[in-house]
């Protein structure tokens, strides 16, 4: 498996498994074993004007482009199948179909997008977002890191001009179809008995930042009933999240939290948290985060805290086409059509492409953590899967 060669790339020594985030070094090293791997395979590597890349079989483009691929960026601490298993996966189909001597009667592309976790930047899918339109270039490319670096920058850093970023009509115009693979992120195909299914759709999902602010103090000196402290009013609307969510038969979760200044003897001056938040659609997405947030306003205001609510992204409900999710799932033979909770570029492109998902098998549903995992049977099944739904839409 050709994942193995991507094995030492972007290790994190402290969260254990993998952190890869778009235009930091692990990822440009893996940018750059992408175009020598397509190149190897006798592919035509093209970086768009956003960084993502496409691998083109011959020097046709479009009209009609058959397009397959994913991304190689993680989440923090990630595992080592979310995205690399796609894009492995259609590099290995078109060395098969190669092998075999197939001559596609359309274009055809392997596809890297940039940024599909958001790990780094705070926005899911920022390649396809950007390619589509659907996030103006502006708005991403104030966007800042972790350590305060701009978008715009770190875009610089790589290689690439920020004032083109943005949409490219012409380019997504020439696509006629995408089709992504992706190891499962749940456990819904393992009761089925099959290696891989075929996507049905990706429920809403949206992120949002909460930031509490209070006074900073210190934490030997200031008497308990003098604090204006954001952390417990932080760690109550925390609380308060998981248990709305079950209320509401919705999924919310707060994956990641930042007070400021972050001493262990100081008060919080201001406390950060993310909200992850997803449901069957938007409305009842929404719902539940205004529940949230209700929650989260009355919990500063009783410790003397004030509240400010930022969306970052937002994502209504995608279902794949069932033309072409019957398709898919014809040529697998019948295999199993599943919903998603998890995001994916194949969502964003699908209001935009007809586009569709294969999943291949993951036993224990463990994602976006190091003990992710896939049975190499199960991952070379989707090799074979990938093949012939290729050589079936590329005729």
């Amino acid at each position: 498996m050709m994942l193995g060669e991507l094995a030492d790339i972007g290790r994190d020594p402290v969260r254990g498994g993998y952190s890869r985030h778009g235009f930091t070094a692990a990822e440009l090293t893996l940018r750059e074993w992408f175009v020598e791997a397509a190149e190897r395979a006798g592919l035509q590597p093209e970086t768009d004007r956003n960084g993502n890349i496409w691998a083109w079989w011959d020097d046709r483009r479009g009209p009609d482009a058959l397009v397959t691929g994913s991304h190689l960026d993680s989440v923090p601490g990630g595992g080592a199948f979310d995205g690399p298993l796609g894009v492995t996966s259609a590099l290995a189909a078109v060395r098969e179909l190669r092998a075999a001597g197939f001559a596609p009667a359309r274009p055809l592309a392997v596809a890297v997008f940039v940024e599909e976790e958001g790990g780094r930047f705070g926005l899911p899918c920022l390649g396809s977002r950007l390619l589509t339109g659907a996030l103006p270039a502006a708005d991403a490319l104030r966007r800042t890191d972790p350590d305060g670096i701009p978008l715009a920058a770190a875009m610089r850093a790589a290689g690439l001009d920020p004032e083109r970023a943005g949409a490219e009509p012409e380019l997504l115009a020439g696509i006629g179809a995408f089709v992504e693979l992706h190891v499962e992120q749940g456990t819904l195909l393992a009761p089925s008995g099959a290696a891989v299914g075929v996507a049905t759709g990706i429920v809403a999902h949206g992120r949002w930042r909460f930031r509490v602010s209070g006074q900073g103090n210190h934490a030997g000196t200031t008497a308990m009933d003098a604090r204006r402290d954001p952390m417990p009013a932080a760690a109550g609307a925390v609380l308060a999240a998981r248990e709305i969510a079950v209320e509401h038969g919705s999924r919310a979760t707060v994956g990641r939290l930042r007070p400021t200044p972050g001493g262990t003897n100081v008060i919080a001056s201001a406390v950060d948290f993310w909200l992850d938040a997803r449901d069957d659609t938007e409305h009842r997405v929404r719902a539940t985060v205004d529940a949230i947030a209700a929650a989260a306003h009355r919990l500063a205001a009783a410790e003397g805290c004030t509240l400010d609510i930022v969306e970052e992204s937002s994502s209504g409900r995608v279902d794949f086409p069932a033309p072409l999710r019957d398709e898919l799932a014809a040529l697998l033979g019948d295999a199993p059509q599943v919903p998603t909770g998890a995001g994916h570029d194949a969502g964003v492109l699908a209001a935009h492409v007809p586009s569709g998902m294969i999943f291949v098998r993951n036993p224990t549903g463990i994602s976006h953590a190091p003990a992710e995992h896939a049975e190499p049977d199960d991952c070379a099944a989707g090799v074979r899967a990938l093949t012939a739904v290729l050589r079936q839409l590329a005729r």
